[in-house]
């Protein structure tokens, strides 16, 4: 029997390029995994209505983790038109299957490196090395929102702020309402984690990244929170920004930041960002962990267009399974993972083609394996 069971899901598009990439790296590595095939993806929403099946979660379940290629995603009413023909009109609502996973196994923490390799002709300034920490579930991509606006729902936000009042003359049916949900439990643990990996890793500082000045409520809690945690680690300082000037000073001033933690859109926005200092989408690798559980995937979209054609860099998967072996606790798989895929870099003889190469995914993939 293996010693790990890892749910298995390529997902959309490029997902399953760039999966088969991380396998030949896994099967090198002879890491002692039994890999369990799981459906997900815009395909399942198509034909069953459904892009996270009921059978996909049990087997996750059963799983001490999951490996991810990438999703497919569309408004619901372009989602609408997709579904199978005697699935339309059923009220059906498209919900991305990842936001899903993250909530229902409480992923709550979205870890993102973002590190410099030598060698990488698009790295936007050397000896960048900093960590996103997004909180994964709460926030504006809680889930909670309401279009046409039900008047109930008006009624009541208008009886406890009189701001809505602004808004009286709109119908329901012309306003949309999302809500940003930021709880103390859910600020405090994604602070924590991240005050924890700066003392794990000798980082100074902690940037939480928000806007209080504006966002009164819910940054304001996460503010406070940030500084309560922060107690408990006085060798590390807080640095508190805007997530407006932030995006500046990071442009400008990268090498300042090692640890940055933040909310959920906020740190989808930042973590975009700190992904192109280092080389795009391509080198950006993400962990969804929670407690017991955990999903690891590149953070790149399925890009339908190149589906297919092995042609996409793989490199952001392989990091992101060197994270997945990081959780496992598998230390020396990951460095020589990590390792091997330096060489590549630095040598610069297999690049593809958003490197200004000619290489495809799998050459890439068989030059780390070639390098392990």
């Amino acid at each position: 029997m293996a010693k790990y069971r890892i749910a298995w899901m390529p997902g959309d598009g490029i997902g399953v390029d760039v999966m088969h990439a991380a396998r030949l790296v896994l099967e090198t590595l002879e890491l002692d995994a039994e890999y369990v095939p799981a459906d997900i993806g815009w395909e399942f929403w198509c034909n069953e209505g459904n892009p996270l099946p009921e059978r996909t979660i049990e087997i996750l379940k059963s799983c001490t983790c999951g490996l991810f290629g990438a999703i497919t995603s569309k408004p619901n009413d372009e989602a609408e038109k997709e579904l199978r023909q005697d699935l339309r009109g059923k009220g059906l609502s498209y919900r991305s299957p990842i936001v899903g996973l993250r909530q229902l196994f409480d992923l709550y923490t979205n870890l993102r490196p973002c590190k410099a390799y030598k060698g990488n002709p698009l790295n936007y300034k050397d000896n960048i090395d900093l960590v996103v920490f997004r909180e994964n579930t709460e926030g504006l991509y809680s889930g909670v929102e309401y279009h046409p606006l039900p008047d109930e729902v008006r009624h009541t936000l208008k009886a406890f702020n009189e701001r809505m009042s602004r808004f009286d003359s709109v119908p329901g049916e012309e306003i949309a309402l999302s809500l940003r949900v930021i709880t103390k439990a859910g600020a405090r643990r994604i602070v924590r984690q991240a005050f924890s990996y700066a003392q794990k890793f000798g980082y100074p500082t902690v940037t939480l990244v928000e806007k209080p000045n504006v966002l009164r409520e819910t940054s304001g809690l996460m503010t406070r929170e940030a500084r309560a945690v922060s107690n408990d680690y006085p060798e590390i300082e807080l640095w508190e920004t805007n997530i407006d000037a932030q995006m500046m000073w990071l442009l400008k001033n990268p090498n300042d930041y090692g640890v940055i933690v933040t909310s959920n859109m906020f740190g989808d926005i930042v973590s975009d960002l700190a992904a192109q200092l280092v080389g795009g989408l391509g080198f950006a690798a993400s962990g969804n962990i929670g407690d017991n559980f955990a999903v690891f995937e590149p953070t790149h979209g399925s890009a339908p267009k190149y589906a297919g054609q092995n042609k996409v860099n793989p490199t952001a998967m392989l990091l992101a399974t060197k994270l997945m072996l990081d959780w496992l606790g598998e230390d020396e798989k990951a460095t020589c993972l990590e390792n091997a895929i330096k060489q590549v870099l630095a040598e610069g003889t297999v690049r593809t083609y958003d490197m200004s190469g000619q290489s495809t995914s799998m050459d890439m993939a068989e030059a780390v394996r070639d390098r392990l």
